[in-house]
């Protein structure tokens, strides 16, 4: 019936925001996610990605349309009806990463059409689904610039006033593990080696004698991820699980070698950047590198950044307001039961630290979520927890179940013959990975 082009076209809206011709040759810029629709509106919301390359932008100068942006677009036609876009020129690899949660918010006896976007960077982009203006003020407010000669960044990024973030944004010494101060004072010293600074602090340009990267908070699988929120349409309250990681961003210039910090992580000595072909990114550490990145653990397990990991909030979507926001996971093994933390009191319940993809299910009364990550519990069982809380006050509710793996995705409720059951998605971790579907009924 029709095709949105998410690279417009030349003479489509949108065509000149990438500069230099890169339209017509910098490619992705798909939507990865699940989307949206209004049914009345006619509306569907497209979660764009950004395009290529996730950690930098030689390739493709200008903000970019419709990278990193919010397209509602008319069901019947494909024409787009507005936009916002969450990010100029981004270069964290924050994509849009789940649907926009749409509804009805009620404000001084008035109903407004509203959707609320989660990103990666812990933000919640309130609009008007209708129009797409901000609900609240949302602010451009002046970002670091990158240091290499061939980036063009955005001078300004778009920061919402209202909600505030459901995670931490930004890295600076506050965010240092303080469970002891040798950790602190071992937090301290890897940081040394690094760039830190506010979000949307650009990547390190890797040089002889130079930085080991940029320590990116959020990390590029966020905040949030692919689960997104889960809403309770009665009261208009929104819950959202994010996981708070640390990423590294560096550009290599391409006659570098290899990146092979020694000891004390010390660059290894090389050339100048060229003059010609720009520089390639890697981030994350040596060649498969993920999420935690190599270096930036202390004692081996233990997380460079204070806990908790991982968090539920809970907003009131009627005024915006956070009215509980809490750690969610038991600490895993490798962190809990390492010698450093010997002493330690309260650090049963610091979170899960890594790749952290948990959706929550809302019910009338609950808020629902397993576990990021599996322990061993009293009975030496290794078990993630099937965890529920009170959704007005985030207390949790007894009756919690040992599942035999981590949860992933987001957990579901259905009704038949008149009892009601929660399935969740888990699986394992590690080479005998395997996944798999658990159905628990109520009593």
């Amino acid at each position: 019936m029709w095709i949105f082009h998410t690279i417009p076209e030349p003479r489509e809206f949108g065509y000149d925001t990438r500069e230099e011709g890169s339209a017509d040759h910098n490619g992705n810029n798909g939507v990865w996610a699940q989307m949206s629709a209004d049914e009345e509106l006619g509306l569907v919301y497209l979660p764009v990605e950004m395009p290529t390359a996730d950690y930098n932008g030689y390739n493709r100068p200008g903000d970019g349309l419709y990278g990193e942006s919010l397209v509602a677009v008319d069901v019947r036609t494909g024409e787009r009806r507005w936009h916002y876009q969450t990010i100029h020129h981004g270069l964290w690899d924050y994509d849009l990463p789940a649907a926009p949660i749409l509804f009805d918010m009620q404000r001084d006896g008035e109903v407004i059409k509203a959707l609320a976007q989660p990103t990666k960077s812990a933000f919640l982009f309130v609009l008007n689904r209708e129009t797409g203006e901000p609900i609240w003020p949302i602010e451009e407010l002046p970002v670091p610039q990158s240091e290499s000669p061939y980036e063009k960044t955005s001078p300004t990024q778009p920061f919402p006033t209202w909600p505030l973030p459901f995670d931490r944004q930004g890295f600076d010494m506050d965010v240092l593990n303080d469970l002891t101060p040798a950790l602190r004072a071992e937090a301290e010293q890897v940081v040394s080696r690094y760039n830190i600074g506010p979000l949307y602090t650009p990547p390190a340009v890797e040089r002889p004698g130079g930085p080991l990267g940029t320590l990116m908070l959020p990390a590029d699988v966020g905040g949030a991820n692919w689960p997104g929120g889960s809403f309770d349409p009665e009261h208009n309250r929104l819950y959202i699980h994010s996981h708070t990681a640390v990423f590294t961003l560096r550009n290599v210039p391409a006659d570098l070698r290899p990146f092979n910090p020694g000891p004390a992580g010390q660059v290894p000595a090389a050339s100048a950047p060229p003059a010609g072909p720009p520089p390639g990114a890697a981030p994350g550490g040596p060649p498969g590198g993920g999420g935690r990145p190599v270096g930036t653990s202390l004692q081996g397990t233990i997380p460079l950044i204070k806990p908790p990991w991982d968090r539920i909030t809970a907003y009131d979507m009627n005024t915006g307001e956070m009215i509980w926001q809490k750690a969610h996971s038991t600490t895993p093994d490798n962190i809990r039961n390492n010698p450093a933390l010997a002493g330690v009191e309260n650090i049963d319940r610091l979170g899960a630290y890594g790749r952290i993809f948990i959706g929550t299910l809302t019910t009338a009364t609950l808020v629902i979520a397993g576990e990021g990550d599996v322990h061993t519990n009293a009975q030496g069982e290794t078990v993630a927890l099937l965890r529920a809380y009170d959704k007005e006050t985030g207390e949790d509710v007894p009756g919690e179940v040992a599942m035999p793996a981590k949860q992933t995705g987001s957990p579901m409720s259905y009704m038949h013959n008149g009892k009601q059951y929660i399935v969740v998605a888990v699986s394992q971790s590690g080479a005998n990975a395997g996944a798999e579907l658990i159905a628990y009924a109520l009593p």
